[in-house]
């Protein structure tokens, strides 16, 4: 298995998503910077945290015009997997592969904190059987308050698309949703950061189980070898 984490201008929680994939869970992890036309024969393609191109007109709206951005349309419409942490969550709503958008936390406040969060049942991977009623990961953002419209929602609930919930909503996100797939379930996005929770001297080690789950929707064996 393949994974490739893009590089866009401001990124800063790059290295810290090749580090879990690379150094967490073994797996063979490449860079693939924002000017590039092809991601190779990546199976998982990570978008980072970060603050692309310092999110001077929208987090994440100038990103998703970044020349890779194509590719990785083409990619998750042939059924490749996307996993959009925190700026990358914000990327994958602003170019339509995730539906909902980020905007200020209620508070107008940058927060970075540790959050328990619901896990919610969506997938054969992603539900409190493998990962646990709950887990714990970092949050560190400024623009985390996700919204929807109503239809919107009831769509979400109804298909299972979202995959976290805040138990202690810091942000005023709706329905304190924390992360969610698309309906075709190979396009997920999340605030908090599993990059940030997989070291013994991290929050927790929660981040290894989540990143697992993700990268299970392709490689369902995975699950069977994870304590």
């Amino acid at each position: 298995m393949k994974v490739a984490v893009l590089q866009f201008p401001g990124s800063n929680c790059d290295q810290d998503a090749f580090h879990l994939f690379a150094s967490g869970l073994k797996v063979n992890t490449k860079y693939v910077w924002h000017k590039e036309t092809s991601l190779g024969d990546a199976d998982l393609v990570v978008v980072p945290g970060g603050f692309s191109y310092g999110d001077y007109l929208r987090c994440g709206a100038i990103a998703r015009f970044s020349p890779v951005m194509k590719a990785v349309q083409a990619f998750s419409q042939q059924g490749g997997v996307v996993y959009g942490i925190c700026n990358g969550f914000q990327i994958l709503c602003e170019a339509g592969l995730l539906p909902g958008a980020l905007i200020r936390n209620s508070s107008l406040e940058y927060r970075c904190i540790t959050c328990a969060l619901k896990v919610e049942t969506s997938n054969a991977s992603f539900n409190p059987n493998f990962l646990g009623a709950s887990v714990k990961l970092p949050i560190g953002h400024g623009e985390g308050n996700f919204r929807i419209d109503e239809a919107g929602l009831a769509r979400l609930e109804a298909n299972k698309q979202v995959l976290l919930r805040y138990e202690n909503n810091p942000n005023g996100s709706l329905s304190d949703i924390a992360g969610i797939r698309s309906e075709a379930g190979n396009v997920f996005g999340m605030m908090p950061h599993p990059d940030r929770a997989f070291e013994r001297f991290h929050p927790s080690m929660d981040g290894l189980k989540v990143a697992t789950a993700v990268l299970a929707t392709k490689f369902p064996e995975l699950l069977k070898h994870t304590a």
